[in-house]
């Protein structure tokens, strides 16, 4: 028995790694469709998705509403308007790539939501592929297949398997970070501008660039930077700072509204703000959702703004201590400070949270360092715990703004 064990232990290892990620992903998808059925059989009339919820409803569901709509009607030339005047939701707060390949792919099958589910899981196969090298050479191909496992099983895994802009993203992601490490910047040129217009967050990668170029300047003696290096770092720095401005700027032209795209993200943020919101502040958002939240909770308001400040110092220094997280390198490392940075500065806290969370993913390398069989196999059910319970609340009893995905 333990002979034929290791035999199979042996045979594993030899399995080419792209196969072996294969058996992960295709383990996790099932494991996943297995909980939104559950959740479908749950479902009731007092969830949006009605007491006959159907994975496709799911597929379909929340913001994917939105991704089509941009599909087959593209962007409004005027801005639609609440009853008070103010700008409402929209669909200016959805890049057109993932909603527009969906389509493509879904014209083979007339059907929108079948491209868009093909697309989010090949996609996230293949970000899957682009984690495990990302981390390989940092913490061991055996604790990257675990960080891999991590992920495609994690809490926010129904992603891979909903019309969400999200697995997409996620492999332009680690394509271009993994591009970056590498000092192979050329790739970058194409990477940045898809990132750009698939879902919000490359204004995060272009202060990670900006970072990155620092670093290597001050390495410089340790690790020769070239002439020909420091003007790719601060050209693709550029193109990334404008591309990420880009779609304010088309939102403001095609409806002759400078304020568009603000404006249509801010209507998202009323739900959550008593009395409304008069306009955009960097970083007043996080102030805001800690008060909103610790009042909700029935616990005194300004005990939120002391445990933000918690929250951050921790981040911090689980950035800059950790031997788990520092084990990844400097520059997974980096970008982890920066889309933090760029969450703490755009971001309004609330039901979406832990999806947006999705782009430090990275960062599941940093758990997998454990060697502890017991140790990974417990993160891999709380994982599932997790998965399970995210898609519960957003699916089979999702109704309100507050359950949002």
């Amino acid at each position: 028995m333990a002979h034929l064990a290791l035999s199979t232990v042996r045979r594993w290892a030899q399995t080419p790694v792209a196969l072996r990620i294969a058996v992960v992903y295709v383990a996790a998808r099932a494991t996943t469709t297995i909980f939104l059925l559950i959740a479908a059989s749950l479902s009731t009339s007092f969830s949006r998705f009605g007491a006959d919820a159907g994975l496709e409803d799911f597929i379909l569901g929340w913001d994917a509403q939105w991704y089509w709509l941009v599909a087959e009607s593209g962007y409004p030339t005027e801005l639609p308007r609440t009853e008070t005047g103010d700008v409402a939701e929209n669909a200016w707060a959805f890049m057109p790539v993932f909603a527009f390949a969906a389509k493509a792919v879904g014209f083979l099958f007339g059907s929108w939501g079948v491209g868009a589910l093909l697309i989010s899981l090949a996609a996230g196969y293949l970000a899957c592929l682009a984690l495990h090298r990302l981390l390989r050479d940092r913490i061991g191909a055996s604790a990257a297949l675990w960080a891999v496992v991590f992920f495609a099983a994690g809490p926010i895994a129904a992603m891979f398997q909903v019309g969400y802009a999200e697995t997409l993203f996620l492999l332009l992601l680690f394509l271009a970070l993994d591009a970056t490490i590498r000092h192979e910047y050329g790739r970058l040129y194409l990477l940045i501008p898809v990132m750009a217009f698939t879902r919000p967050g490359i204004l995060a990668f272009a202060l990670y660039l900006g970072l990155h170029g620092v670093v290597r300047w001050f390495r410089r003696k340790q690790e020769p930077l070239s002439g020909r290096e420091i003007t790719h770092i601060v050209a693709l720095g550029a193109l990334a700072t404008a591309a990420g401005f880009a779609w304010q700027l088309i939102a403001g032209v095609v409806t002759g509204d400078p304020g568009a795209y603000l404006a249509t993200e801010l209507a998202w943020r009323r739900h959550w703000i008593v009395g409304g919101v008069d306009g955009f502040l960097p970083f007043e958002g996080w102030v805001q959702a800690s008060q909103f939240w610790f009042a909700l909770w029935g616990m005194p308001q300004w005990w939120g703004p002391v445990a933000l400040v918690l929250l951050v110092a921790a981040a911090a220094v689980t950035l800059l201590r950790s031997p788990q997280v520092r084990a990844l390198g400097g520059d997974l490392r980096l970008w982890s400070a920066s889309y933090l940075l760029y969450l703490l500065a755009v971001f309004f806290p609330q039901s979406s949270t832990f999806r947006l969370l999705l782009p430090l993913s990275p960062l599941w390398g940093a758990v997998a360092v454990p060697r502890s069989r017991w140790w990974r196999v417990g993160v891999v059910a709380l994982c599932l715990l997790g998965q399970w319970l995210w898609i519960y609340h957003v699916y089979a009893l999702g109704s309100t703004f507050w359950q949002v995905p």
